[in-house]
């Protein structure tokens, strides 16, 4: 998964597990940039009697880096604080749900915006409200009006939402991690089964949590310009996710608790799948407590990804060049860690960001949004405006990623070798039909309701 239960201590705090991270220029509003972090992954649409929240204990983060030094210039903080309503009984509410400070919503959220920018720190907005969780019919008959209501339009100029979305990220989970299957070409597959079948989406009856920002794009350059040049530096900004918890926690009688100590970070997302599948299982929970800017000390694992050799063993004939070709994997660490340098891709397209070795996801904001049939597969797919610039809801992350590290990069970098056949060809997952999505903030679909989801086959 992108970074779902991605490291073995994180997996027990779903709560404070980074998810996903979304960065793209807005398509319905071009010149601001939409910013999406999502936490909690596999909740079960019907979730109670305890629904999914954010976490009143957690501080969760949004940095943006606009002068490529792997440092964040500019930071958004939210904090959650959750109230009880009726003490007396264990329903999460006690009647439909009409607006989102209904009392009948027993356990309501709000939550407070921070931002930090020049060093300064501002309070943005204050008790702003949460949807509830899509419980059902009758909890919440107009759920789609719940959750418009919890847009909010601060003062100072940007949007933001935070509350349950229906998952974005599509994968075949019970497929990849049984020994890297790829269901439509598991006929190549050292072991049986062998029979090419359709991806599973797996996550597909998921919902997850999300904190969305729209940001007009003046107030992410170094300057307050408007990012209209591709080929500028000012362009570019490097975008990365972050989960807090105070340094100790005291488990007190009567299932009391106590927080004491600053604040650490345990959790941390830039480009999806890097923490899953690049960092090895004895530094993953090292790896979500680091900076990006400390990302060089990881640089092995990009240069010699093992899933690359995975590859290889399993499919065997199949990446014949990939299984000779010993150079470090300068591509990746490109995509990943630096960003793509004009010229690479195309003579006005870049989203570099230097030499500092950085897991961020990187957006030329100056890249128009593309509105007429967007491909899944982003750069890859000839379409500039997805992954790996920025990342949007519906970009093919794990095909991208797959083809990346099966060979399909490795001629931007190296002309004298030609990719497998193989490598422009696999995936996992035929990508969803659009309607899973909103053309508009926060983009991501409605949750799936409790109620409605049938029962598993």
């Amino acid at each position: 998964m992108s970074s779902h239960r991605e490291a073995p201590e994180i997996s027990k705090d779903p709560v404070a597990d980074s998810t996903d991270l979304y960065a793209f220029v807005s398509p319905d509003k071009p010149d601001t940039v939409t910013i999406i972090a999502n936490y909690i992954p596999l909740e079960a649409p019907a979730g109670g009697p305890n629904f999914y929240e954010f976490g009143d204990d957690v501080m969760y983060n949004i940095y943006i880096d606009n002068d490529a030094d792997g440092e964040a210039e500019i930071q958004y903080q939210f904090r959650f604080h959750t109230r009880v309503h009726n003490k007396d009984t264990f329903l999460y509410n006690t009647g439909p749900i009409s607006s989102n400070e209904d009392s009948n919503w027993n356990r309501q959220q709000r939550f407070s915006v921070f931002k930090m920018s020049d060093g300064k720190w501002k309070r943005l907005g204050q008790r702003l409200t949460c949807p509830p969780c899509n419980i059902g019919p009758r909890s919440t008959p107009h759920y789609a009006k719940l959750a418009h209501s919890a847009v909010h339009k601060l003062p100072s100029g940007e949007t933001v939402f935070a509350g349950q979305r229906r998952e974005g990220f599509y994968v075949d989970l019970g497929s990849v991690f049984d020994l890297a299957a790829l269901r439509p070409f598991q006929k190549y597959h050292l072991l049986a089964p062998n029979t090419n079948t359709p991806g599973v989406d797996t996550l597909s009856m998921s919902n997850v949590h999300s904190i969305a920002l729209q940001i007009p794009k003046r107030m992410l350059t170094p300057d307050g310009s408007d990012p209209t040049s591709t080929t500028s530096q000012k362009s570019v900004i490097g975008v990365w996710t972050g989960a807090d918890r105070r340094k100790a926690l005291i488990r007190e009688a009567y299932g009391a608790k106590t927080h004491a100590g600053p604040f650490v970070q345990v959790s941390r997302l830039g480009n999806p799948l890097i923490n899953e599948v690049v960092i090895p299982m004895t530094e993953k929970d090292g790896w979500n407590t680091t900076a990006p800017k400390d990302d060089s000390q990881f640089l092995k694992y990009y240069a010699h990804p093992v899933l690359q050799d995975y590859l290889v063993a399993l499919y065997p004939g199949v990446f014949p060049n990939l299984a000779n070709y010993t150079k470090e994997r300068a591509d990746l660490e490109y995509i990943l860690l630096h960003g793509i340098p004009a010229g690479v891709v195309s003579p006005t397209f870049q989203n570099y960001t230097g030499s500092v070795a950085a897991d961020m996801l990187r957006l030329n904001m100056a890249v128009p949004p593309t509105t007429s049939n967007p491909s899944p597969y982003g750069v890859l797919g000839g379409d500039l405006a997805g992954f790996p610039n920025g990342r949007r809801v519906f970009d093919d992350t794990v095909t991208i990623e797959l083809r990346a590290v099966a060979g399909a990069t490795i001629p931007l970098v190296d002309k004298s070798y030609t990719a497998d056949s193989a490598a422009t060809a696999i995936y996992d997952v035929t990508p969803p039909d659009m309607t899973r999505y909103q053309p508009h903030f926060p983009y991501l679909g409605i949750p799936l309701a409790g109620f409605d989801v049938p029962a598993a086959a």
